[in-house]
């Protein structure tokens, strides 16, 4: 009788032991026992992680990520190199992340290495700075590239009253955002000879998103076209910061445009003669809050990445999959947003 009692007493141990097993997982409706669902990772991969506007869209993408229960890791080299986020991505597939989210360097560059990671189940998303339409299943737009284009140029020519050189301060030669704002300034510039034809376009040059090399660049257009240099733009957070600090310090008459931080630009807003009139941007934090939201949409089934698919984006509401420019398929976070001496201190407060 004891020895029954014994093995009872085993047997209901080893059972307790399975059981405890059992308790991470599920029990589907036929019986089986199910693993637990390991947590996503979502990874943001940025252009360069010492730029100020990178890390304000990481922000935004780790805050979504915490409302969506999913983890977030970030990274991206110390300079742009589409080299070194080939590297980056390939070491993402290897860690089996559920997402991708990047800011190309080189649209085709990184193509290979993200179709493979299409290819091993992981959702490709791009924001800000788009890679190939084959090598992503979905784009983040900030703004519309035609708009980006266009109004930086027609701003220029307001600044400096349709008379004067002009230049323009890039970022670098492959970046894909920047060269789809140039081109379609030169549209603008070449469509509308009447409007712009006090102004003379001088020439385009590439400060690699490094603040001392945007500094040296603007020093010599100053030096270049002296004080007939009436006006630079500059579609570049990094380019634009550079280039008002070498017209502060050289006491230049040259007028400044372009996409910059508010918390950056500021202080080059505060007379009427001011350096930088205006500029433009966009809300960065929510771009990379979109772009977490549009690959947990991919990632959870609610669409597939089809124009007209709709899904929510927590704060930002509901968002529309459309066709892009380049072939593939976009979400549009809105329109360019004017920031001037009425607005800057709003502005400055949130990025």
């Amino acid at each position: 009788m004891k020895k029954l009692i014994s093995l009872i007493c085993v047997a209901s141990l080893l059972l307790g032991l399975v059981g405890c097993d059992k308790q991470p997982g599920n029990t589907a409706s036929n019986g089986e026992y199910q693993p637990p669902r390991k947590t996503s990772t979502y990874a943001i991969v940025v252009k360069d992680r010492n730029n100020q506007y990178m890390q304000s869209m990481i922000s935004g993408f780790q805050a979504a990520c915490d409302e969506l229960g999913v983890n977030a890791i970030s990274n991206g080299p110390d300079t742009p190199s589409a080299a070194e986020q080939v590297e980056i991505i390939n070491d993402l597939i290897e860690k089996e992340v559920s997402v991708i989210a990047i800011a190309a360097n080189d649209a085709e560059a990184l193509s290979p290495s993200l179709q493979i990671a299409i290819d091993r189940g992981i959702k490709v998303v791009s924001l800000d700075s788009a890679v190939a339409a084959s090598g992503r299943q979905l784009h983040i737009q900030q703004a519309r590239p035609k708009k980006v284009g266009r109004v930086l140029i027609q701003a220029a020519a307001e600044i400096i009253e349709g008379s004067g050189k002009l230049a323009v301060l890039s970022s670098t030669e492959n970046a894909p955002n920047q060269n789809d704002w140039i081109k379609w300034m030169k549209a603008e510039y070449d469509e509308n000879p009447d409007k712009y034809a006090g102004i003379e376009w001088t020439e385009i040059v590439y400060g690699n998103d490094d603040s001392e090399l945007s500094q040296a660049k603007t020093r010599e257009l100053l030096e270049k076209y002296g004080e007939e240099l009436k006006i630079i733009i500059a579609p570049t957070v990094v380019g634009m910061e550079a280039a008002a600090k070498v017209i502060t310090e050289t006491g230049s008459n040259t007028k400044l445009t372009g996409l910059g931080l508010p918390s950056q630009m500021s202080k080059y807003f505060t007379s009427d003669d001011g350096i930088c009139p205006w500029m433009y941007l966009w809300n960065v934090i929510d771009a990379g809050y979109l772009a977490a939201y549009a690959a947990h949409a991919l990632e959870s089934g609610e669409i597939k990445g089809d124009p007209t698919d709709v899904f929510m984006a927590g704060r930002l509401g509901a968002k529309v999959v459309d066709d892009a420019e380049d072939g593939g398929y976009e979400v549009l976070l809105g329109d360019p947003i004017k920031v001037d001496k009425k607005n800057i201190l709003i502005w400055e407060s949130a990025y």
